[in-house]
């Protein structure tokens, strides 16, 4: 008899446990595969705190220029149609080499904010991109103007896109490449550096 007392404790303590009722907030369906469970997990309260611009920012950074322009079009459509988000999907299109592409969501930034720096530059690097450094200075200058002329890097390429346009003090045979650069909280500056 002395040998069942284990078993009959072990029965009792499963079935307290199946009538023990979960925590709401904890609710999983034991019907559910992994994929699922996951997936539910990531509906909850971590996925709503988790900024698809930031997770853009970081990708982009890490050079995940796909992955990183598809957290900006998610943000987007949790959060709506922004200046930043434009501004960002636009650099990530540059990125991809998808000039034109970066060109018209960046002119679209830019209906949204005039004065918003770092769609002027972005929209400066595509038209660079394009050889119309007409257009390039043009937004080079709005960037460093409403900026304020605190960018070396601004200042740097629209001296740049001058000597582009006026094809004086340039060295032909010593070439230059613009690209983006991240700071703050998603602002890109332009810089432009020797190859």
């Amino acid at each position: 008899m002395p040998q069942f007392v284990p078993v009959v404790f072990a029965c009792v303590a499963v079935v307290l446990a199946a009538c023990t009722p979960a925590p709401q907030g904890d609710q999983i369906d034991l019907g559910m595969g992994p994929d699922q469970m996951g997936q539910q997990a990531t509906r909850g309260d971590v996925a709503e705190a988790v900024d698809g611009l930031i997770v853009g920012h970081r990708l982009m950074a890490a050079g995940e220029f796909d992955l990183a322009l598809r957290a900006y079009y998610r943000a987007m459509s949790e959060q709506g149609t922004s200046v930043d988000a434009l501004s960002a999907i636009g650099s990530a299109n540059l990125r991809l080499g998808r000039v034109q592409q970066a060109e018209q969501v960046l002119r679209r930034a830019l209906e949204l904010d005039q004065r918003f720096v770092p769609a002027h530059n972005n929209l400066g690097v595509a038209m660079a991109e394009q050889n119309r450094w007409g257009e390039a200075q043009l937004h080079f200058r709005n960037a460093f103007a409403f900026d304020s002329g605190h960018s070396r890097e601004i200042r740097d390429n629209l001296r740049l896109a001058i000597e582009k346009t006026a094809e004086t003090g340039y060295d032909d045979a010593e070439a230059h490449q613009l690209s983006l650069m991240r700071r703050g909280s998603g602002r890109y500056l332009l810089l432009s550096a020797p190859l």
